[in-house]
């Protein structure tokens, strides 16, 4: 009985809540982030170039706002996984393809201004993860970022691209017999799709194909297409 009460007390709270956790976030919390998930029907990698876990909202939102600005990085492995898990639940015609050229994870950058800010890169743990659920190889420096920019979210849609422009470049990570592989980005938050355009372009500037971005989150939007739920 007291060595249950002990681990117990030294169980870190949930993030989320500040209750008794599992391994990190408690059964209440892991519940809520489970019910933002997109119906699995509605998740097609092969024929989409937008793969997302969830919704952006509810208990989604606050886990993805915890890990960014209070400094909680597992909870980007958390939703890795999940990421990865539900990639392979919906993958099962790819792993037919034997013709298909190999794929690799690229997780879009952040800029070491703002990566000295952090601590992490949010988009690379969740890469990290991803790769050790799906077996897919991982390149943490396949691109990087080498222009600071603005929050997206507080530009318009317009000057989202321009404050993007020339923002990234091919990183060190490519080797010649991988130049030949397919790339899937890796996100946190899919909103406009305004970074991954641009990361894309320069991945393709570079003959290196892309097939779309997998994102832990998607934002929604109203009927003037504007997020409701955007970071």
């Amino acid at each position: 009985m007291f060595s249950s009460l002990l681990r117990t007390f030294l169980k870190p709270p949930c993030p989320l809540c500040d209750r008794t956790g599992q391994p990190l976030l408690c059964r209440d919390c892991e519940h809520q982030l489970d019910s933002c998930r997109i119906d699995s029907s509605r998740a097609k990698p092969e024929t989409s170039p937008i793969f997302a876990w969830g919704n952006y909202g509810g208990a989604l939102k606050r886990a993805i706002h915890l890990m960014k600005y209070e400094n909680v990085p597992d909870i980007g492995a958390l939703l890795g996984q999940r990421l990865g898990q539900c990639w392979l639940e919906q993958s099962k015609v790819r792993n037919q393809r034997s013709s298909q050229r190999p794929l690799v994870l690229v997780p879009v950058p952040l800029h070491r201004d703002r990566l000295r800010q952090r601590g992490f890169n949010q988009a690379e743990i969740i890469s990290a993860r991803f790769s050790q659920a799906t077996g897919i190889p991982h390149l943490p420096q396949g691109l990087l970022r080498v222009k600071a920019t603005a929050a997206q979210h507080q530009l318009s849609p317009k000057d989202r691209k321009h404050n993007l422009k020339g923002a990234f470049r091919l990183g060190p990570d490519w080797t010649i017999d991988r130049m030949s592989s397919r790339v899937l980005l890796i996100d946190d938050i899919y909103t406009t799709g305004t970074t991954a355009r641009a990361a894309a372009t320069e991945l393709r500037r570079s003959g290196i194909s892309v097939v779309g971005i997998a994102a832990v989150a998607r934002a929604q939007f109203d009927r003037s297409h504007q997020p409701i739920a955007a970071a």
